[in-house]
């Protein structure tokens, strides 16, 4: 006699989730999406305000084709600081732009000259003059 298979045990489908607990997921894949794209945004944004190009700041252009060669950054960086206004220029000749003054130590107002470099026009050497004197650099990145 052969024998019947054993019926299965029926299994009872599972309850289908909530709406309210579908809902709830759908909108935390939501809001954490926005709020990544949004936090990419502000850090771009952040970045652009703590850095503006020396570009934007020009209180006035001077020459607008000037730039910095490898080899003319090379000298300057030889020059020492104290050194004459006159001394840099031999190097540099006019700069792109003037930025506005500023003080760096009490009573002693700072020109600021702006060079775009030659090799990276996306970054500009500023430099700082005290009374005609060289007073160091900086440089300002895009």
């Amino acid at each position: 006699m052969t024998q019947a298979p054993s019926p299965l045990p029926l299994q009872s489908p599972s309850p289908a989730p909530s709406p309210t607990k579908s809902l709830i997921a759908g909108g935390v894949v939501v809001v954490a999406a926005m709020v990544l794209l949004d936090f990419q945004n502000m850090r771009a944004w952040w970045s652009r305000s703590q850095t503006p190009s020396a570009a934007q700041n020009c209180e006035a252009i001077v020459q607008t084709s000037a730039t910095l060669s490898r080899e003319q950054l090379a000298q300057l960086l030889t020059i020492p600081e104290r050194d004459t206004k006159a001394r840099v220029r031999e190097i540099v000749a006019e700069p792109y732009c003037t930025l506005p003054q500023i003080n760096v130590r009490s009573g002693v107002q700072a020109e600021r000259e702006a060079y775009p470099l030659e090799f990276d026009p996306k970054t500009q050497l500023v430099i700082l003059y005290e009374n005609d004197e060289y007073a160091g650099y900086r440089f300002n990145f895009e």
